[in-house]
């Protein structure tokens, strides 16, 4: 068989697209050392999607450009007043303490399927209820490493992989990865292991049950249990999102001496003996919720409920520099993640 027709499934089923992103922020935090943030910025983002090789075996190769061209900014408004503690959320920060004129990167994914399933390699932004890419800012987040996607049965949806790295929503670089306690750019402590495997499994038209576990190496072990379901009442729909998460301890935080060494979650652990609070310690962490969302049209109506419990805050990948939680309440100003906290 010649080469052309090998390739022609990869360049005909190939798809491109750019997108434009105008962004900017106003943001005060009063209390803060550096209180000021205020920027404007112009992404672009351009998504190259091949097709497959003909044969059993496809082979194909994705990219991700990004671009993030500031338009304005300032040393006194990149919320890094000092050059050395702080650093910017929108660009990165040069050597004089202010944001960059330009940032960007380029991301390549290799992938191979056979029948149903898929494998990739490389830039991956996943979207999982232990580990989701953080679209927040000018330009997104994304991860380096491995998964495996499968559905060769039937409302079955399997998935598997292993992440490395980060590159942050303001950032250019690759970074370990970390949580809320242990991800100081200077004293913390990273990892370059989170494994996650689970399914979605459609129990019926309007049904649907999931199981995720995630663990980062060195920090915790994660389960989630999820179910959706939707029921038509009127002219529009009802669905419902119950979400429950064990998160416990794994390797050096499991420990007093790994906790010492800066292994650590946030969270309260009581008081020590000058009466002070602890607020470093291992993985102890219930979080569960559950909202209700009726639909009509274009408009939606939410009322839910979240419990965290245990000793720890609520743990996810977070470097220090923008993330995302799998939580109902997952806002910009706050993620209501803190032990004890229920919203």
């Amino acid at each position: 068989m010649s080469q052309h027709v090998y390739a022609a499934g990869f360049i005909e089923d190939s798809k491109a697209s750019l997108g434009l992103r105008n962004f900017y922020i106003n943001q005060d935090t009063r209390n803060e050392a550096a209180n000021t943030q205020e920027e404007w910025g112009q992404g672009f983002q351009f998504n190259y999607i091949s097709g497959y090789t003909e044969g059993t075996v496809g082979f194909g190769v994705d990219a991700l450009g990004l671009l993030g061209v500031k338009l304005d900014s300032g040393k006194g408004r990149h919320y890094n007043p000092d050059s050395s503690k702080y650093g910017g959320t929108v660009f990165p920060t040069d050597e004089n303490g202010r944001a960059v004129d330009n940032f960007g990167s380029l991301g390549l994914t290799g992938k191979v399927r056979l029948s149903k399933t898929e494998a990739r390699i490389g830039t991956l932004q996943p979207k999982l209820p232990v580990v989701t890419f953080s679209d927040g800012r000018l330009l997104p987040q994304t991860f380096e490493g491995g998964q495996i996607t499968s559905a060769e049965i039937d409302n079955l949806t399997l998935v598997g992989g292993q992440l490395e790295h980060a590159k942050g929503r303001s950032s250019s670089n690759n970074e370990g990865l970390s949580i809320s306690g242990a991800n100081n750019a200077k004293t913390g402590q990273f990892s370059n292991k989170f494994y996650y495997a689970g399914g979605d499994y459609k129990i019926g038209k309007d049904l649907l049950a999931q199981y995720y576990y995630g663990e980062l190496n060195e920090f915790y072990r994660q389960h989630f249990l999820g179910l959706t379901h939707s029921l038509a009442i009127g002219p529009g729909a009802l669905k419902s999102d119950l979400r429950y998460f064990k998160s416990d301890a794994d390797g050096k935080n499991d420990s007093a001496a790994g906790v010492a060494k800066g292994y650590a979650s946030t969270g309260y652990y009581g008081l020590n003996a000058a009466g002070k609070a602890i607020t470093k310690g291992e993985v102890d962490n219930d979080t569960w919720s559950a909202l209700f969302t009726y639909s009509l049209g274009g408009h939606g109506l939410s009322a839910g409920y979240q419990e965290v419990s245990g000793d720890s805050n609520f743990p996810y990948l977070n470097q220090g520099d923008g993330a995302t939680a799998y939580l109902i309440t997952d806002r910009q100003i706050g993620k209501f993640a803190s032990a004890g906290e229920r919203t």
